[in-house]
């Protein structure tokens, strides 16, 4: 039942921690894998280094919200909201969907 989810590449979910310069202080980000990987992929259709998107998309809530909390969860929700307008469901999901929707209730 819950083969499309158990069978992803363990890489996929192990975190990394990596260190930027944001507003001229030095922070750690720990985030999974396929994070990462989303938003290297961001960054490049944006034509940037992945430091210079972090810091971009950063100041951007700044200036929206006036302080950023929780970064590491704003990017996690970036890439889902980046991979759910840029990807087609996958046919096989889309069949099982109502069966997953049924137990889950």
């Amino acid at each position: 039942m819950c083969s499309l989810f158990a069978h992803q590449p363990q890489r996929d979910y192990e975190s990394q921690t990596r260190s930027l310069r944001i507003g001229g202080h030095c922070t750690s980000i720990r985030l999974e894998l396929s994070f990462w990987d989303t938003l290297e992929e961001i960054a490049a259709k944006e034509g940037m280094s992945l430091a210079k998107f972090l810091t971009t998309l950063h100041d951007e809530v700044l200036v929206h919200h006036g302080e950023v909390r929780n970064f590491a969860s704003l990017l996690r929700c970036s890439c889902l909201i980046y991979r759910s307008r840029s990807t087609v469901a996958v046919p096989a999901f889309v069949e099982r969907a109502p069966a997953i929707l049924d137990a889950a209730e």
